[in-house]
């Protein structure tokens, strides 16, 4: 297992502090690989139009942005020769949703002191590159000039582009320098036309876009900005509609052969009047040392590559590629404090309209991925979520304290309080604290850890046997209603349940909404189907609703979860916390292994269970499916038992399918490669898999698995995007893309399965 070195930074590398950023970087002496070594490893070319979404709710492009900005920006194809000299975009995020603001809101217009303007689509050797971290563009005319212009963030609400333009010729070239742009007056979206409600206002130096009060596809106020502003001195005209605009430098300037002339440009989406202010002295500090930000840029950046390479491992370069494009993904998906968000978060995908917030568990997992190449994003991450754990005082559902709710967005009003999500925060803490060392945010963490491990026993364990079931909170959406909306109730007075969504929200809680063995109806003659019992405290009071139904995986989670408390309280000294938690696991273990346990499929399944647990019965017949490692993934599978699922997970007309561990095995009578969770490969799930036969000595299977994972998956090895999910018979990227989860994966599988073997488990409690 290699351990993990911290390296110091030289002050010569010391990483940029702006406000709203992660902390430093740590960058080794000696790079083996720079920016420049993974130049378009993911497409970031667009042609935008009025419509940002399009198949499934989804970007048709890829999105690049930066240090938690909510907008960003893509390449020009070189086929678009209408914005050559302007990087296209902006995509705004209007609050929860996104929207174009414009195809190519700066595009530079150079005239020579003759008049003649300088048509960069003439230009001999076009030439456009998504580097990790920048844009970057040039356009070359042998003899006369080349032209280079380069994005990247400077800051959590500012992008910044660098004109360089180099005169060629033996004679001075005299150039007039302008930008040009243009608006969007409406976006469509969902086969509907919405008014952007935005137009240009004058500002100094350059144009600020203005926009309405409006929320309906996206949300904006009148204090919604964003400003486009000029290191140098410049005059604007607004056109007569204040839908186009041009800045033009107020006296020409002269380029002498062999000295570039250099231009700034900075460019502020903002929510708040505040942030607005916040940003202009943000904005000048940036022009008052105007390298310095692509200095920061290219030293976080190393620091990323350097983390990810720090020694050869002999992994040939298209694989390397891909992690690199998981990065690029999991960053391009970071949100910065705005709204609802106190802390820095991982949205699910920039790229899908629904998925502008944070979820429980991707924010774990998300966690697990990036604390390999930015700890201290990950540490925020957590924070996040847990900004918004519910606590005893909670003056609408104390009944829940300790527990993390499924999901939040901008809108303060926003977020899902119908169900949890499954435990893998303790997880994603301790991946954090070995890869950055911070024992403070251990302590930090600890209490709100150990309080919602606990709320899994007081809400969702329905017979109080210390086995925790999926299911509900307390919640108005979870009661049967009237016409009107009444909340109709029986002769006691008390609420009729509304049975179908409180199973909605436990296979939300589950993470697997529609995976088969939720299925209301059961599966087969013999198979009751899925019920709800009411979970109650010792004053007899509804706390929570749990399915009739003990899961393996989210009872490995839990188990796994116990390792991860014990060393964790180990390393703040806690002894008797530890020695409680390897208590628990104990008489976990031995309950799944004796219940969840089926010898004949070598597999392990489900549990359903009557209300007192005095019955129980295996659900072999809902087919195999991932949770069935999560076992192993946990260490508390007997070597004998682990072999067996092994073969399952090896065999080629079960799980070891094109792209191997679809989430229903090939064999499942509801397999549907295509359906969400009733077959494809999710790769958090494939995670799990091939970590578990690393946990066993399996190595050569799982590193067989991981490269088909990588090897089968459309897009992955290529320029593609990553995936939601894909299917595991095709290879076909399913559902959205850019998905911050799947990266992560991707990002954990190259580092700690085709470099080396090093998987993220519990190493606390003892193999059984």
């Amino acid at each position: 297992m290699r351990k993990k070195v911290y390296k110091k930074i030289s002050l010569l590398m010391a990483a940029c502090m702006t406000a709203g950023m992660m902390g430093s970087v740590n960058v080794q002496a000696e790079s083996l690989y720079t920016q420049e070594d993974f130049a378009n490893v993911l497409d970031a070319t667009a042609r935008l139009d009025e419509t940002l979404y399009s198949h499934y709710a989804t970007d048709k492009y890829n999105v690049f942005s930066d240090m938690g900005a909510w907008h960003g920006y893509y390449l020009h194809g070189l086929d678009d020769l209408d914005t050559f000299g302007g990087f296209a975009g902006p995509q705004i995020i209007g609050q929860d949703t996104g929207m174009n603001l414009s195809d190519c809101i700066s595009r530079l217009k150079l005239t020579k002191a003759n008049g003649e303007e300088i048509n960069l689509a003439d230009a001999r050797w076009p030439y456009v590159a998504y580097y990790p971290g920048k844009l970057m563009q040039y356009y070359e005319e042998r003899d006369e000039y080349k032209v280079t212009l380069e994005l990247i963030f400077a800051s959590n609400r500012t992008n910044y582009v660098r004109t360089t333009i180099e005169n060629y010729s033996d004679e001075p070239l005299v150039l007039d320098v302008a930008w040009e742009g243009k608006l969007f007056s409406e976006n469509k979206a969902w086969g509907e036309s919405y008014p952007t409600n935005a137009t240009f206002e004058d500002s100094e130096n350059g144009v600020q876009v203005g926009f309405k009060e409006y929320s309906d596809a996206w949300t904006t106020t009148e204090d919604t900005k964003y400003t486009i502003r000029h290191n140098e001195e410049v005059s604007t005209e607004l056109s007569e509609d204040k839908m186009s605009y041009v800045s033009k430098t107020t006296k020409p300037i002269t380029i002498e052969k062999g000295t570039p002339y250099v231009t700034y440009t900075a460019e502020s989406y903002t929510f708040t009047a505040e942030e607005a202010a916040n940003e202009a002295e943000v904005v000048k500090t940036l022009f008052a040392d105007p390298e310095k930000p692509f200095e920061d840029n290219r030293t976080r950046w190393q620091g990323y590559l350097d983390k990810t390479f720090e020694q050869e491992d002999g992994v040939a370069k298209p694989y390397k590629n891909a992690a690199v494009k998981a990065m690029e993904t999991l960053v391009t998906n970071w949100r910065s404090p705005a709204g609802k968000f106190k802390h820095s978060g991982l949205i699910p995908s920039m790229s899908y309209s629904g998925f502008i917030g944070v979820w429980g568990w991707d924010t774990w997992k998300n966690a697990a991925g990036i604390a390999g190449f930015d700890p201290q994003l990950a540490a925020d991450g957590i924070r996040c979520m847990f900004d918004y754990q519910i606590q005893d005082n909670d003056p609408e559902r104390p009944q829940d304290a300790g527990t993390i709710i499924d999901c939040f967005s901008y809108g303060e009003n926003s977020g899902n309080y119908r169900n949890s999500k499954p435990p893998l925060a303790a997880w994603g803490v301790w991946k954090t604290y070995q890869e950055g060392g911070d024992k403070a945010f251990l302590e930090e963490m600890y209490p709100k850890l150990t309080a919602y491990h606990d709320w899994w026993y007081t809400n969702r364990d329905t017979d109080h046997n210390g086995v925790a079931e999926y299911g509900g909170m307390v919640h108005k959406a979870h009661y049967q209603k009237d016409e009107d909306g009444n909340i109709l109730k029986d002769e006691n007075d008390k609420p009729l349940l509304n049975v179908e969504n409180i199973i909605e929200a436990a296979a939300w809680e589950s993470g697997m909404d529609n995976a088969t063995r939720f299925d209301q109806e059961g599966n087969g003659p013999d198979d009751i189907g899925v019920f709800v019992y009411e979970n109650k405290n010792a004053e007899g009071e509804v706390v929570g609703y749990s399915l009739n139904q003990e899961s393996v995986d989210l009872n490995a989670m839990l188990y796994a979860e116990k390792g991860f408390l014990k060393s964790i309280a180990e390393e703040l000294g806690k002894t008797e916390d530890a020695a409680k938690y390897e208590a628990e696991a104990e008489k976990l273990a031995e309950y799944i292994n004796t219940n969840m346990w089926d010898e004949e499929t070598g597999f392990y399944y489900d549990l359903q269970i009557n209300e007192d647990g005095s019955e129980k019965k295996i659900l072999t017949n809902r087919g195999k499916g991932t949770e069935g490692w999560m076992p192993l993934w946990a260490k508390l599978a007997p070597a004998d038992r682990a072999e067996k699922v092994k073969d399952n997970m090896m065999d080629e007309g079960k799980f070891n399918l094109r792209v191997p561990m679809p989430t229903a095995s090939f064999d499942n009578d509801k397999f549907n490669p295509s359906r969400y969770w009733r077959g494809p490969v999710w790769l958090d799930q494939a995670l799990y898999g091939v970590e578990s036969l690393q946990n066993y000595g399996y190595e050569e299977e799982a590193t067989e698995l991981a490269y088909k994972l990588f090897d089968g998956a459309e897009g992955v090895l290529t320029d593609g995007p990553i995936h939601e999910n894909y299917n595991p018979v095709t290879g076909e990227g399913l559902h959205t893309k850019n998905f911050s989860w799947s990266a992560a994966a991707y990002y954990m599988l190259y580092e700690d399965a085709l470099a080396e073997t090093n998987p993220s488990t519990q190493t606390g409690l003892e193999m059984k």
